[in-house]
């Protein structure tokens, strides 16, 4: 997505407000865990997980994805936790935690990716991410006794819409780093990878 360095690196305000975010996930699936959501609290300690990484890696707590990601994710998880439309906070979970691999691999490796390429690259991996977190619906339905899966039509569905959801969060973030990354930002950052 050729991220603006300031996104990404050492800006207090978004890691503030990222990691508020990632906290809300985190007590999100406390919440759920605590109420025997165990797959869905494992899965909101997983995208946390994957939002922290860039911080555990470098030992830097300001090295964190963009700020919206989390807040994406912390929304799912609440709204999932209140039980509102727990089936689209689903899908927003799923494809939020695509787009925040997405960013990561871009922003944090020497991965590069176009704009338009990251956001259909994010819409792969969201549906990879829903046919994972169907399977673990399966064991779950197997193991743990629950009926999270219902029927083959319904599972078909969860893949369409999910990848309409990916879609559009997709487009929603390349508007927000057009928008937000100053003129000549892209420029910049290819060639300092190429000078890496």
């Amino acid at each position: 997505m050729a991220l603006p360095d300031g996104l990404v690196h050492h800006e207090r305000p978004n890691a503030i407000l990222g990691w508020a975010s990632t906290g809300v996930v985190v007590l999100g699936s406390v919440e759920s865990l605590l109420t025997n959501a165990i797959l869905w609290g494992g899965f909101a300690l997983f995208i946390a997980a994957v939002v922290a990484v860039p911080a555990f890696s470098t030992g830097e707590w300001t090295v964190i994805v963009p700020w919206p990601l989390p807040l994406f994710a912390a929304v799912a998880v609440l709204v999932r936790s209140v039980g509102v439309y727990p089936e689209i906070a689903g899908y927003v979970a799923i494809a939020t935690l695509a787009l925040v691999v997405v960013v990561e691999l871009d922003a944090f490796t020497s991965v590069e990716m176009s704009r338009r390429f990251a956001v259909g690259f994010a819409v792969l991996t969201t549906m990879a991410i829903q046919g994972l977190w169907t399977v673990a619906q399966f064991y779950s339905d197997m193991w743990l006794g629950t009926k999270l899966l219902r029927s083959q039509t319904e599972l078909q569905w969860d893949f369409v819409i999910v990848t309409a959801v990916g879609l559009v969060e997709g487009g929603i973030f390349e508007r927000y780093f057009e928008r937000f990354s100053p003129a000549g930002a892209a420029e910049q950052s290819v060639d300092a990878r190429g000078s890496s």
